[in-house]
């Protein structure tokens, strides 16, 4: 039974970190398909969305099964059932990237973004992949200091997030209403998704630690 415990608490950690490789590449391919703005790629992110979905209910009903059935001890209980809000985080993750491989299909054959944003956009994508992929390393190594530094690429979205939003209010704006929100709706799709990276570490940092999760 003990074996079989264990098994489970292995398979949460394993597909919570296959669901992070995944997030990650559908934000690459999301961003890669706004820049250039390639229909194909933005398809296959959306298509690629249902894995993801598949994996969050897998973790959902293994966490759950544990708590009923093997009436996990303190440490194994926040793990579960922080397992579940990480999960969760996740697939909003994933979601995210849906947005914006959405957006592209929408404006398609038209770019998404004008092309003097393209930079700051290409940097918003740098530091979503990167964050999630130290996302993963935290989830598979339980190291609490990475999940401290992940600050450093949610700082950078938070800041990009602002300059965009300045530029779209800015009386140099040329390109109208309709591309300023669409700026603004992909630019918060970026600053969402590093805030969901840095609450998947909270999580990673509660379930080592027993401190209270930190908002």
């Amino acid at each position: 039974m003990r074996e079989s415990y264990e098994t489970q608490l292995a398979q949460i950690d394993t597909t919570l970190v296959a669901m992070a490789d995944l997030v990650g590449t559908a934000i690459q391919n999301a961003t890669d398909a706004l820049l250039a703005d390639d229909l194909s790629m933005a398809e296959l992110v959306i298509a690629g969305d249902a894995e993801i979905n598949k994996l969050n209910g897998d973790v959902e009903e293994i966490s759950l099964l544990i708590a009923a059935l093997q009436a996990p001890m303190a440490t194994d209980l926040r793990l579960v059932m922080g397992s579940i809000r990480i999960s969760s985080s996740l697939e909003r993750m994933g979601d995210l990237a849906v947005h914006i491989a959405k957006q592209v299909r929408l404006r398609y054959p038209s770019p998404s973004i004008p092309t003097e944003l393209s930079e700051t956009f290409r940097k918003m994508g740098m530091a979503a992949s990167k964050i999630v992929e130290q996302t993963g390393e935290v989830i598979a190594t339980r190291n609490t200091g990475l999940a401290d530094e992940m600050n450093k690429y949610d700082d950078i979205l938070d800041n990009l997030h602002r300059e965009l939003f300045t530029v779209v209010l800015s009386d140099d704006w040329t390109h109208g209403v309709e591309a300023a929100i669409d700026v603004t709706l992909l630019s918060r799709f970026y600053e969402r998704f590093g805030d969901h990276a840095v609450s998947v570490a909270r999580r990673i940092i509660q379930i080592v630690t027993g401190e209270p999760y930190a908002k």
